[in-house]
């Protein structure tokens, strides 16, 4: 049997309509889409102002670092300006302190001239030679600074505690005015020792050991009855030997003594040469008075300076 042959027709009816229908979507796909508007993002825009924002961020960081920089410095200036001025001001304040030192030994000083110089002019209105007493203007007096040797007998009792820096810059005075002296003790007035390793001899007279013992005595305290005759006796037995110049000075500002016989007996009895009858040492006192004393202390003084050749200091308290 003969195969017949068919012609194949690229360009058919349903070749046509499958073309027909994908132009149609076509159309429509550009009739309904909207022109002129982009449906992906603007990346480029974005970017350049991510790059703005990043480069003005960078040029504040580096503003701001320039500033603490600046800051930096100044505060490390300033810092260096506070060592230096805190090291003025360190100096100035030692140099302050050498000067006040140097005042107060130059106040010192002078007030141990004027104690001289007072001295020597109540000497010569006295008229008051070495050994001679009987002269002597009795309620004002000089003060003989010819001793060889000095004891001082101080009241150690609350009352004069509460005015030792006034107490130790007289007894610094009255040290001064003895320019010459071999040897120095000092008591309170119950007979105990500043420096007991130096109980029964002298204490001897260099610069050296009277700013020593006077640094010593500023910070003494010791008991005391306010009554020097348990002072005087152990200066006068151990201390004073006759045919020696010695000069005894009491420091106190009360009495509270029954009564004026047991110091005048005391002196009597220790203090006369047997052989001339006048006193083996000068016995001298310095009164710190004030409204509340009762008065005992500088008239007990008096009678005993009176009649041991000696005088009578009377200090107000300031």
């Amino acid at each position: 049997m003969k195969k017949r042959q068919r012609n194949f027709e690229i360009f058919n009816l349903s070749f046509l309509d499958v073309i027909s229908c994908g132009f149609g979507a076509v159309v429509l796909l550009v009739l309904i889409s909207p022109f002129g508007e982009s449906v992906l993002p603007d990346f480029t825009s974005q970017s350049r102002q991510l790059l703005e924002d990043v480069l003005e961020a960078e040029a504040r960081v580096t503003a701001l670092e320039s500033s603490l920089e600046a800051e930096t410095r100044e505060a490390e200036d300033a810092a260096e300006r506070l060592i230096r001025e805190s090291s003025r001001a360190a100096d100035a304040r030692a140099a302050l302190r050498a000067a006040e030192e140097e005042a107060a030994k130059l106040r010192r000083e002078v007030a141990g001239l004027e104690q001289v110089e007072r001295s020597l002019q109540d000497q010569e209105r006295a008229t008051i030679t070495t050994g001679d007493a009987t002269t002597r203007d009795e309620e004002v007096g000089g003060v003989p600074v010819d001793a060889d040797y000095v004891v001082f007998i101080v009241d150690t009792s609350g009352s004069m505690q509460s005015i030792w820096g006034r107490v130790t810059r007289e007894l610094e005075n009255i040290i001064r005015i003895h320019p010459r002296i071999k040897g120095f003790q000092i008591l309170n007035d119950n007979g105990l020792h500043l420096l007991s390793g130096y109980q029964g001899r002298w204490i001897p007279d260099t610069p050296q050991r009277r700013e020593s013992v006077i640094r010593l005595f500023r910070s003494w305290q010791s008991t005391s009855n306010s009554s020097p005759v348990e002072g005087l006796e152990v200066a006068l037995k151990r201390y004073v030997r006759p045919g020696e110049k010695t000069s005894i000075y009491i420091f106190g500002d009360d009495y509270t003594g029954s009564s004026y016989d047991a110091v005048i007996r005391t002196l009597t009895n220790l203090n006369r040469n047997r052989v001339t009858g006048r006193p083996k040492a000068r016995v001298h006192a310095v009164g710190f008075l004030s409204i509340s004393n009762a008065g005992r202390f500088e008239t007990l003084m008096r009678e005993v300076t009176r009649q041991n050749n000696g005088t009578f200091i009377a200090l107000p308290v300031r």
